[in-house]
């Protein structure tokens, strides 16, 4: 008795030490600089500094995108999408190669019945039978078994990482598409309307040229030549719409087909932000959390290493129903059991080469994480200033569009009243009046584009 606890003492002794040399340590982030991750736009510390971090970061897309259609359209993507139900297929694989993983901690058993009948020189038949069943257990003493399975939990955590990046990309990119498309039904809008001023410009032009003296053709060929170009930027914004609804088509997982929609008008996103900072980023990020994974898949993988410098342990036992060639009638059973051990001897410094690869991927893996983190604090730090930047110019289009409108009014009467007003002044007003309201809409869209850059540059809300 005392011997035997003598000998659970000094395996518990074992096992402690083998601990201590890191064979059975989990993984533990390692520090990494966050500091100053975001810009601000503003300060002039040059460092974001937000008090609740919560709010935009965390909302749902279904809180974001509050349009009923859009809503439709990225449930169908979100359903549909083939990178997004490729990106399942890959989790479901990964889950299944963990199943294994952890199968192998099961002792494996196998049944193999044989039975033989032999005769000699046409003497009676000699039957012979034997019904084994064998059992092998490999005895996880080392952490082999152990540090493989960690290592597959962390790739399945990794690739759900990646599942969720796609579904972020698909309703970013669903978004995107739909406000473009709400953008260009605006500039066509603008456009028609142009094209009535114009041709009305043409008419009247062409009226006063046969009907008073002092206009001359050339003011009727310019303001013709006005009419057509408005004409041919309508059929260039016809031809981008269908592009895109082709495109957004793709992405929800259909035949191009007319897209339905709401109005660029009737479209409402937060202005108000709060981003986070730091470690909040790690959080929401599943990118740069799918590259922390990695690291730790890499950690795990040293582990599985360094535990090739121990023995193997492999238990086998056999229990077969015999006859013994037909020696022993009835059968009987036969018991058998064997332990092995096996220690790598002319294989040591291949080991010690995998265990300097493994660390050599593991720096990698952790300057992978490192510059992931960086990238997510340059993204959010464009898109709050893209957003800054293109609400402010939003401010100033729509001042310089409401004098535009006024200066084609007032240069059209002065025309119509005076001859000191030419037919170019005219021309010219409609065109910059024109290209003011495109502008505007598109600043317009850029800053709307910037809030779908945030949501995705922030992890894409709550999961």
């Amino acid at each position: 008795m005392k011997n035997l606890i003598f000998k659970s003492f000094n395996f518990l002794i074992a096992v402690t030490l083998l601990s201590g040399c890191g064979l059975y340590n989990k993984y533990e982030r390692p520090e990494v600089d966050t500091k100053g991750l975001v810009r601000d736009t503003v300060s002039i510390t040059d460092t974001l500094a937000v008090a609740d971090t919560t709010s935009f970061g965390n909302l749902p897309w279904r809180s974001l995108f509050t349009d009923p259609q859009l809503q439709a359209l990225i449930q169908q993507g979100l359903d549909n999408n083939p990178d997004l139900l490729n990106a399942a297929l890959n989790v479901h694989m990964v889950n299944e190669a963990l199943k294994i993983a952890k199968l192998a901690f099961l002792p494996s058993v196998t049944l193999s019945p044989q039975g033989t009948l032999q005769s000699f020189d046409g003497a009676a038949a000699t039957k012979s039978y034997t019904l084994p069943v064998s059992a092998s257990w490999n005895v996880d003493l080392f952490g082999n078994l152990l540090s493989v399975k960690r290592s597959a939990q962390m790739q399945l955590i990794a690739t759900k990482d990646y599942q969720t990046v796609v579904k972020c990309n698909i309703i970013s990119g669903i978004a995107n598409l739909y406000y473009s498309l709400l953008a260009f039904d605006r500039q066509v809008e603008i456009v028609t309307d142009m094209e009535g001023l114009t041709k009305e410009t043409w008419e009247k032009m062409k009226f006063m040229h046969d009907n008073r003296v002092g206009y001359r053709s050339t003011a009727v060929q310019s303001a013709e030549a006005a009419y057509y170009q408005v004409q041919t930027q309508k059929i260039d914004l016809q031809r981008q719409i269908r592009e895109l609804e082709n495109s957004l088509s793709l992405l929800i997982g259909q035949p191009g087909q007319t897209i339905p929609r709401g109005t660029f008008a009737d479209q409402y996103l937060p202005s108000e932000f709060a981003t986070g900072v730091g470690i909040q980023m790690l959080a929401n990020r599943a990118d740069v959390h799918s590259y922390e994974m990695s690291l730790a898949q890499c950690f795990y993988d040293i582990e599985t290493a360094r535990s090739r410098f121990y023995p193997s342990i492999t238990i086998t036992g056999t229990a077969a129903f015999t006859n013994n060639n037909g020696l022993v009638n009835p059968g009987k059973w036969l018991l058998q059991a064997v332990g092995s051990l096996v220690q790598p001897i002319f294989q040591h410094g291949q080991i010690i080469a995998g265990l300097k690869v493994a660390k050599d991927k593991y720096e990698q893996a952790y300057n992978n994480w490192q510059n992931a983190i960086y990238k997510a604090g340059n993204e959010v730090s464009n898109a709050l200033s893209s957003y800054n930047a293109y609400a402010d110019k939003a401010v100033l289009d729509a001042k310089r569009v409401a004098v535009l409108k006024q200066n084609v009014v007032d240069t059209r009467k002065l025309m119509e009243s005076s001859s000191n007003t030419t037919y170019l002044e005219v021309i010219s007003a409609q065109s910059t009046l024109l290209n003011a309201e495109i502008n505007e809409v598109t600043d317009q869209f850029s800053k709307m584009q910037s809030v779908v850059n945030l949501y995705q540059a922030l992890g894409g809300g709550a999961k």
